[in-house]
């Protein structure tokens, strides 16, 4: 007796088959050194389709599905055919620079399925690499507060399908600009996926939503950043500019694989937020008239320490305004260029064309400086290249991946610096930390149970001398209103300790010294250390208790 599949059988058989079509075309990808891609793991951009109508792709068995400026990506069949290969000779002739993907026809079959949405389609206008300068503009208007953006974004997503996957992403790069926020986390988890902000250098739920819209935003943001389309188990990295009014906003791109997908990290570097002048950046009155005087000098190394996202870009940005006349030139080398400041020439390094730190810092030194920054020291070369510099004639500004000021010595002696020639040419060296500011309009003043005012009060008894000791009798709270998004805080302000090269410091520096034994060498400089200036600022309704513990050990 004959036995006829099931619905379920039957789709399993199709399932097979699907996955047999595809595993064959990723072989002949191969035959023919043709990228390979599943057009269901991507955007298909209605606008591209346009720009071949949907008689000549099928004749051709091709699809045009994405573009960016003059940048087209094409999906073929095969490299074979006659009709494709004089389609592709026509988009060339109208000086499309084309990336080709081989795909299967299943892939294609879905893809031109997309042309019966075109006549629907209603275009948006494009600003910068297909982000709309105007729509942006319009989202920043109607965002105002955290909950703003999530009902703007789960009325975005429930109007998917008469919507571009742009202009989703662009409410979420409006609202990411409008919170001022410093980084866009997209991390896919088992069932949904999860988008968070980095506000004030602490990561806020925004929003969960579903696979298929995830998959639309991968493609799409790899697309606009210049990443591989078909590349899911390698990290890359790439970058893209949105224009708001007159300001250009730099967007860099991380994508990584993980368990269930790729996690995306875009870093928003906005010029408002990172061009911070020397007086704001919080520095201590006895610390900022020192740096003052150090960063006024014609020569010498000035050194600024703390863990990724501290600020100390920010901080050497600061310190290039202060001193920047048309009488001397400066020269940078950064990676990568985070903000653009007037009148100063500034160089990015590309380590894959032989332009590492080191080999920049020579090129820089052929163009006569007088004040160079330099964004890491982080080997030998870098640092004998740099020492060399601020023995002869430069200031050289500079970055050190330490917990502490008193920690760059022996980082620099760890490198195999010679010790003579690091006490003579480091001026300062710093140490910061970034603490979230209080929200003026409702901080609250409350009385510390006694574990917190023995806390604060131990660290107020080791204040250099020439300090008063503060009476502990409150302290402030974060509420939350509307003028913070219900956070408390509202920006950020940093906490500073530094270290000057005396006497005392480079005699203990001769002796391959400790942190501690630096330290007890540099108590008379009566500069405050982290702890001392965090409590300080915490005392004067700054910041938090609690919000200094979470930044430094107290």
């Amino acid at each position: 007796m004959i036995k006829f599949a099931s619905e379920k059988d039957s789709g399993k058989i199709k399932e097979m088959r699907e996955k047999e079509a595809e595993d064959l075309t990723q072989i002949l990808a191969q035959k023919y050194n043709l990228p390979y891609l599943d057009l269901s793991r991507v955007t298909i951009d209605l606008d591209t389709l346009r720009l071949v109508p949907e008689e000549k792709a099928r004749e051709a068995k091709l699809v045009a599905f994405q573009k960016t400026g003059k940048k087209l990506l094409i999906a073929i069949q095969s490299p074979n055919l006659e009709t494709t290969r004089n389609l592709l000779k026509d988009l060339e002739s109208r000086n499309f620079k084309m990336e080709i993907y081989l795909v299967s026809e299943t892939s294609l079959q879905r893809a031109w399925k997309r042309y019966a949405e075109v006549p629907e389609y209603v275009e948006i206008s494009k600003g910068i690499i297909d982000v709309s300068a105007q729509k942006m503009e319009e989202f920043i208007a109607q965002i105002k507060t955290i909950e703003d953006l999530k009902n703007l974004f789960s009325t975005a997503i429930s109007t998917q399908k008469t919507r571009k996957i742009s202009e989703i992403l662009e409410i979420v790069l409006a609202g990411a600009v409008s919170a001022d926020a410093s980084d866009i986390h997209i991390e896919p988890q088992e069932n949904e996926v999860r988008l968070r902000f980095r506000l004030d250098g602490v990561l806020h739920d925004i929003t969960f939503f579903d696979k298929k819209m995830y998959n639309l935003f991968l493609s799409r943001i790899k697309l606009v950043s210049g990443l591989k389309l078909n590349i899911h188990d390698q990290a890359q990295d790439g970058r893209f500019s949105i224009h708001i009014k007159e300001t250009e906003v730099e967007v860099r791109v991380s994508v990584i694989p993980e368990n269930y997908g790729e996690s995306i990290v875009m870093r928003i570097l906005n010029p408002k937020s990172i061009s911070v002048s020397f007086e704001e950046l919080g520095i201590e009155k006895n610390l900022f008239e020192k740096l003052a005087k150090e960063i006024g000098k014609p020569n010498g190394m000035i050194l600024t320490t703390g863990p990724t996202g501290s600020g100390k870009t920010t901080t050497l940005y600061a310190f290039l305004k202060k001193i920047y006349n048309p009488e001397i030139k400066i020269i940078t080398l950064e990676n990568p260029v985070e903000y653009h400041l007037t009148g100063i020439i500034q160089t990015q390094i590309e380590p894959e064309k032989g332009y590492t730190f080191a080999n920049g810092l020579r090129a820089i030194l052929r163009q006569d400086p007088d004040v160079i920054m330099v964004g890491e020291i982080r080997d030998l070369e870098t640092a004998q290249i740099a020492i060399n510099a601020a023995l002869t004639g430069h200031l050289v500004l500079s970055t050190l991946h330490t917990n502490n000021a008193a920690g760059t010595i022996p980082r620099f002696l760890d490198l195999g610096v010679t010790t003579g020639n690091l006490v003579s040419a480091l001026n300062v060296s710093m140490a910061q930390r970034l603490v979230r500011k209080l929200c003026n309009k409702c901080k609250e003043k409350y009385e510390p149970v006694s574990e917190e005012k023995e806390t604060v009060e131990k660290i107020i008894k080791t204040l250099p001398l020439d300090y008063e000791q503060p009476t502990v009798s409150f302290l402030w709270k974060a509420k939350g209103c509307s003028e913070c998004n219900n956070i408390g805080y509202k920006g950020r302000i940093g906490i500073y300790e530094a270290i000057l090269m005396d006497e005392n410091i480079e005699k203990v520096a001769m002796e391959k010294p400790t942190e501690s034994k630096i330290w007890g060498a540099s108590k008379g400089q009566n500069i405050l250390n982290m702890q001392q200036d965090g409590i300080l600022k915490a005392l004067n309704g700054v910041t938090s208790l609690d919000e200094l513990r979470r930044v430094v050990e107290l």
